[in-house]
């Protein structure tokens, strides 16, 4: 292979209970490294222009939004630089350990995507400020956006990478479900009942019988940069506050004793004032970060729009048992690899929205009553670059509307999604869907925007609300077939090297047979 290019180490399996280590020798770049890595340094150079620009502004108005959208662009644009220089580093040294999953090719794509996406909920953050500050910055943030978008695009993911989820041909089960990024000490803890607790590092107690009563308490006297797993048990109750994980919180696991039993909660929302961005209930963002068994609530209500109950950036990611409450935006999966299994989720416009690569699998996703005749939309999916490797996928689940919806369902229709963005992607796969959801299937954000190039698709859906005769004939929707379904499963998708299955079904890389 030319020295040109940068040689890629796949890791593949051969069983569930063994790891046979192999080499696929690929090549990652379909440009030469040394002007892949001139194009990352140059882009990184931009980065600190823009956030030096944006720091000029900062504490400089007393309009909380205004504020808030400053404070949100220098938090995203040091994500950026982050996923930028960990891009660098990755390529520099192939074997080191950078937190990816082994497969070089898609590690890459996927920090990329989530550079590329940050600069636009930057800019999203200044809508109703003061325009002279958004404008100011727009230019910068467009050539650090602009940029991103061409180092991505020289990024080459393998055509026959498929062959890396399967040894042999033959079928893979998973080991209790998890990716195979989970270290085997983490699945014990996330399959244990709550009833029988789990050695935690510390324990939050609202009642004082605890390490700590508060959440964020806790988190901020975890170790930074972690490499090992820090539990924090948190006992039932409701704690009513604001948590936000910073990207130096590697490896944290949250574990309650149940959904609805440990409860987070808070109000924020757009209407008093807040971004999007920090209207979350819970935030995280340090990588590696895992819940279980607990509740993540906003209570502002439909009448104040925007309120998200979470909110991730943790790459690689997952969530078992866990609830996500809200009316709009309840669950922001805003950027790079993430897992929900078994979870709840419940809202009414574009409740779960964002620009990550996330499975949901054996879910329940309610949609509410909002406003009068207010329609509802179960994702809001932001890919606004084709190169870009995120996108929803929602697998085994069940599609239906909450008790409170029931009696409204015709004034208050739901629909699978919009687009968000230019590039919109999400898949349903063999999941119920009620009568709750309409017969179009999916609405339109605004005209005829994004209709031929956003990628939806169905597979293999059940229910009165599965039909397919009534569907929207956008250029951009698919009902596809087992070929293209296999794309959007855990091995291939969020790049795990096992299938999730339901219990006890023998699976390919892909689907169930």
């Amino acid at each position: 292979m030319s020295s040109l290019f940068i040689i890629c180490v796949f890791l593949f399996m051969s069983s569930p209970s063994s790891i046979q280590a192999g080499y696929q020798q690929s090549e990652c770049l379909n440009v030469p490294s040394s002007t892949f890595l001139t194009s990352i340094n140059s882009t990184i150079d931009l980065v600190n222009v823009a956030a030096s620009l944006v720091s000029e502004f900062a504490n400089q108005f007393h309009e909380n939004r205004l504020s808030y959208a400053i404070n949100d662009c220098l938090e995203l644009l040091d994500y950026t630089a982050d996923e930028l220089s960990l891009t660098q580093s990755a390529m520099k040294n192939p074997n080191g350990k950078d937190g990816s999953t082994g497969d070089r090719a898609v590690d890459l794509k996927a920090w990329l995507s989530a550079a590329l996406g940050n600069q636009d909920t930057c800019m999203e953050g200044f809508e109703g400020t003061n325009s002279f500050v958004k404008n100011v910055l727009g230019g910068s943030l467009q050539q650090v956006t602009s940029q991103v978008a061409n180092v991505l695009s020289m990024v080459n993911v393998p055509s026959n990478r498929n062959s890396l989820h399967s040894y042999n041909g033959r079928k893979l089960r998973s080991i209790n479900h998890f990716p195979s990024w989970m270290k085997t000490s983490d699945k014990k803890v996330l399959l244990q009942a709550p009833t029988t607790g789990v050695s935690a590092n510390v324990v939050v107690a609202a009642d004082g019988s605890g390490s700590f009563t508060s959440v964020m308490d806790a988190i901020l006297a975890a170790p930074d940069y972690s490499t090992s797993r820090y539990v924090i048990y948190v006992k039932r109750g409701v704690y009513k506050e604001n948590v936000d994980i910073k990207k130096k919180k590697w490896n944290l696991m949250i574990v309650g004793d149940g959904m609805g039993v440990t409860v987070i909660s808070s109000n924020r929302n757009v209407m008093d004032g807040w971004t999007t961005f920090r209207s979350a209930t819970f935030a995280v963002s340090g990588k590696g970060f895992i819940a279980r068994d607990i509740s993540f609530e906003n209570t502002a209500g439909p009448e104040k729009h925007q309120a998200v109950a979470f909110r991730s950036d943790s790459d690689l990611s997952a969530f078992y048992r866990c609830e996500f409450n809200g009316y709009q935006d309840t669950l922001y999966a805003h950027s790079l690899r993430q897992f929900y299994r078994e979870c709840r989720i419940t809202g009414t416009v574009d409740f779960i929205f964002g620009n990550g690569a996330a499975v949901l699998q054996n879910c329940q996703i309610l949609a509410k009553k909002g406003l009068p005749n207010q329609k509802n939309t179960i994702t809001a999916q932001g890919r606004k670059d084709p190169n870009q490797s995120s996108g929803f996928s929602i697998q085994f689940s069940n599609i239906s509307a909450d008790s409170d919806l029931l009696p409204s369902v015709n004034s208050n229709p739901t629909y699978l999604g919009r687009p968000w963005k230019q590039y919109s992607r999400t898949v349903f796969m063999q999941s119920y869907m009620s009568s709750a959801v309409k017969p179009e299937g999916w609405l339109e954000w605004q005209g005829d925007f994004a209709l031929s190039s956003l990628y939806y698709g169905e597979y293999m859906n059940y229910g009165p609300g599965a039909g397919l005769g009534s569907r929207v004939k956008w250029p951009g929707y698919h009902q596809i077939n087992s070929t293209q379904a296999v794309t959007f499963t855990v091995a291939q998708f969020i790049d795990g090297n096992f299938w999730l299955p339901t219990t006890g079904v023998k699976f390919t890389a892909g689907l169930t047979m």
